[in-house]
């Protein structure tokens, strides 16, 4: 599948363009919210005002076929997609742009890139999707490197088998989440791992960063679904067994899955899949009571229900992304099956909403088998604005708002001090740095200990002062969230 080609400073696609209507609507929000006149947007930054360093060494006959420094891979290579990253290269501030762009196509070229790099002090930096919120991708500043390579692994984008008897499959690290899944269907497979950054992010970016789905409890996490890796080490390579399970010591492939590229450059990895489902039951339910919902929540994590979906969003987020009146928490149920009826799932899952004050209309309960009919409207608007999200915060960080996730867990008996000191701690931070701000929450994931909570904090910044106010909320924040 080939990929088209991606915004060097922002989210998403270069060409990907938001409604007017919708960006119109946020934005219109926001200046309610924050009591702004206007929100006029700074220009993106264009290719040819880009101004980066020369590369800082040669790179040998061997690797030139594969290399590249030209300005438009290094600039795309250089940031991952948090708002620090965005503020910067909205600020054409691409000072530490990688030396060259590796695009290994075979594991020979990156045991030369290794080769090479380690002779040379040569920082070698993995690079999957570049979706990274963490600093993943960005090239280090330490002095004790003399340079840096990118090593882009878009060319290891094949399926490689597919065993239809075991519902596994070997592919390479390489591929994006479409491919994957688009390779996967004829077989009536798939693999079920549907991270908000699915389109722009590959299955060796999944293992390495020990990736969440989409699915709220059971099977979501990448850890769920490796049977076995492979990948090349500066000391040769390493290839686990391909077995459902193993109890004879410690389990190499958690050693690696996780490990943000420490160890090696993973190649290739076989996959535990699923039967693609075709049977589901889904609702959407108001409360009234923020904290019934919660408990509601917290029931329906220790029913053993297991529902695909139990998203639970705060009333401003759900007013944000168009689904809710501004007062009211809402929970997204939703079960599914390729093999059997869910509806006695999502009847019993209902039953629990009703004993803590749920409320929901007719149209709010869908049940489906294969197409047969569309899922509530007020789910798919969900899905669209969710989808839409990275996309809108591009307009944002040019009209110098800031606007940042961040996502921790804790247990259900520390779940309201821990919470409550969050709100608290980010409201405080919002207020003293940039005299206002919005501090939004939903439930992604609900295990039966715990439940694991997405903060999004929306605030007005100052132009040319933005990482700053960013960094000192978000220091603030880090206090609170390793105390409680």
């Amino acid at each position: 599948m080939k990929q088209q080609l991606r915004s060097f400073w922002g989210w998403g696609l270069a060409d990907e363009i938001l409604p007017d209507a919708y960006i119109s609507e946020f934005k219109k929000m926001l200046q309610l919210a924050f009591g702004l006149n206007s929100l006029d947007e700074t220009p993106p930054p264009q290719l040819e005002e880009l101004s980066l360093r020369p590369p800082r060494f040669s790179l040998p006959s061997n690797l030139k076929s594969f290399c590249t420094e030209e300005t438009y891979d290094r600039a795309n290579h250089t940031y991952g997609k948090p708002f620090r990253d965005m503020v910067r290269a909205i600020n054409r501030i691409f000072d530490n742009s990688p030396d060259y762009v590796a695009y290994p196509s075979t594991e020979e070229e990156i045991v030369s890139l290794m080769i090479f790099c380690a002779e040379k002090k040569i920082a070698l930096i993995p690079y999957g999707g570049g979706s990274s919120v963490v600093g993943g991708v960005e090239q280090p500043r330490e002095n004790q490197y003399e340079g840096s390579i990118s090593c882009d692994m878009m060319k290891f984008d094949k399926i490689i088998r597919v065993n239809k008897r075991s519902r596994t499959a070997r592919i390479q690290a390489g591929i994006y989440g479409p491919a994957l899944e688009a390779g996967l269907k004829p077989f009536g497979l798939t693999i079920r791992h549907f991270p908000q950054s699915f389109e722009f992010s590959t299955l060796g970016g999944w293992i390495a960063t020990r990736a969440g789905g989409h699915f709220a409890t059971l099977y979501t996490h990448i850890d769920d679904f490796v049977q076995s890796l492979r990948l090349i080490t500066p000391k040769g390579v390493i290839e686990t067994r391909e077995l459902p399970s193993a109890g004879d010591g410690p389990d190499a492939n958690r050693f690696f899955i996780g490990s943000e590229g420490i160890f090696g450059i993973i190649t290739e990895a076989t996959v535990r899949l699923q039967s693609i489902p075709t049977i589901r039951a889904s609702s959407v339910v108001r409360f009234a009571d923020e904290k019934a919902a919660i408990e509601v929540t917290h029931r329906i994590s220790q029913s053993g229900l297991n529902p695909a979906n139990a998203r639970l969003i705060s009333p401003m987020e759900s007013f944000s992304m168009g689904i809710g009146n501004g007062t009211d928490t809402i929970l997204l149920l939703g079960f599914e099956s390729h093999d059997h009826d869910q509806e006695p799932k999502l009847r019993r899952a209902l039953d629990i909403c009703r004993e803590g004050g749920g409320a929901w209309s007719v149209s709010d309960v869908s049940i489906r088998k294969g197409n047969e009919t569309a899922a509530p409207e007020v789910s798919e608007r969900w899905k669209t604005n969710f989808l839409r999200a990275p996309y809108i915060r591009n307009n944002l960080v040019r009209c110098g708002i800031i606007m940042e996730t961040f996502e921790t867990v804790t247990t259900w008996d520390n779940f309201e001090t821990f919470h409550s000191g969050i709100i608290s701690t980010a409201e405080t931070a919002m207020r003293e740095t940039c005299g206002n701000g919005i501090i939004m929450w939903r439930f992604t994931h609900i295990y039966p200990d715990g439940p694991v909570i997405y903060y999004t904090v929306i605030a007005p910044g100052r132009r040319g002062a933005s990482t700053f106010a960013l960094s000192l909320g978000f220091l603030t924040l880090a206090g609170i969230t390793t105390v409680l």
